[in-house]
């Protein structure tokens, strides 16, 4: 394995359906315009609540990518 520098980026996603979502939407999203995506950590999780049950999810994450 070569020596890698990474660079950190926050993202927060949302789903109706679940967590695991959440996470596959944010990170699928930032694939869309950060080269060089490594792995994530989840940070935080939380929901929004409806009428006493739970409307979506967000979860957030940190995203580490490879600098160029």
């Amino acid at each position: 394995m070569s020596d890698h520098v990474y660079k950190l980026l926050e993202l927060t996603g949302s789903s109706r359906v679940g967590i695991e979502d959440a996470i596959n939407k944010a990170i699928a999203k930032a694939h869309e315009t950060v080269r060089g995506i490594q792995w994530f950590s989840v940070t935080e999780t939380r929901g929004h609540v409806v009428d006493g049950k739970v409307a979506y999810w967000q979860v957030s994450l940190k995203i580490g990518f490879t600098l160029d």
